[in-house]
């Protein structure tokens, strides 16, 4: 499932395509994704402007001049297209119409003469319409922890999250009301870097009273680390996930351990060898010997 530097990649993707234009039209090629899409969605999209094109955790989040707000998630298999009808003229394509055109499920024609297309095999993405005064008591919304990459969100605050909790910190990390955004690559990823065992408790990274020490520092530091560069890289494509123009993430060509199991592991000095282990039913790769 896309995490949040693949999100923020197809936000930046859509942004020139949406952002400050209109629907001119909205086609909608069946009547639910995961969940069943908002009634007289077509209509209620129509001749709205996008005054604004953000992100939460993995939601992305069109303002429209309407009041509403257009809250999207890329699900397992989701990922947008851009074409333009102008582009085609001029011998040059943003991407070419995807193949599995069965799977196109939703097509907004926008006045940027841009036409970006909802691709989704597995339809586990969602769309939903959402009064921006109601956007706070969400329940897609409403329990997301900080931004990682907000100005808020340092070691004081994630060591508040941890204090006192009895689950590994890998699980913690990936609780989305702890940080959200967070998923199982760079999760394994920002442990590694903050060489910090994913099996150790969650409540070592703080003191008694909920005081961040040096692991939660250090840890605080490799998320922001890891996002920012991922996000650089266009995220990570292991399966599904595309930028808008088709071109592929290359964020997983400088993994460190996700997914290098019996791989050299690439801190400095350390010798030791990446592991695989299994927690909460899900693969976590790491290094025994620098990682404690």
């Amino acid at each position: 499932m896309p995490e949040l530097p693949e999100v923020e990649t197809v936000r930046r993707g859509l942004e020139p395509a949406m952002e400050g234009k209109s629907f001119v039209k909205v086609e909608v090629h069946r009547p639910d994704l995961r969940w069943p899409l908002p009634k007289n969605f077509a209509a209620r999209l129509q001749g709205k402007i996008v005054t604004g094109l953000g992100r939460r955790a993995k939601y992305l989040l069109a303002d429209l001049s309407s009041g509403d707000v257009l809250v999207m998630h890329l699900g397992m298999s989701g990922s947008f297209h851009i074409f333009e009808e102008k582009a085609k003229e001029l011998g040059r394509y943003y991407h070419e119409r995807a193949k599995h055109v069965a799977h196109d499920h939703v097509v907004f024609h926008m006045s940027s003469g841009a036409s970006v297309t909802f691709n989704d095999p597995r339809r586990f993405g969602s769309m939903k319409l959402v009064a921006r005064d109601k956007l706070e008591n969400e329940p897609l919304l409403k329990s997301l922890g900080p931004e990682p990459l907000g100005n808020e969100f340092d070691a004081a605050m994630l060591a508040r999250a941890c204090r006192g909790k009895k689950t590994s910190l890998k699980a913690a990390l990936l609780d989305q009301r702890v940080v959200a955004g967070l998923g199982n690559i760079y999760v394994c990823e920002a442990l590694h870097r903050a060489l910090l065992s994913p099996k150790r408790l969650a409540s070592t990274i703080a003191t008694k009273k909920g005081e961040p020490n040096d692991r939660a520092a250090r840890l605080v530091d490799a998320i922001k680390t890891v996002l920012q560069a991922a996000i650089k890289d266009g995220g990570s494509s292991l399966r599904d996930h595309r930028l808008t123009d088709g071109a592929l993430g290359m964020f997983q060509h400088n993994f460190r351990v996700y997914d290098r199991e019996g791989e050299p592991c690439r801190t400095k000095g350390c010798g030791g060898t990446v592991k695989r282990i299994v927690q909460n039913g899900r693969s976590t790769f790491y290094c025994p010997t620098c990682q404690k």
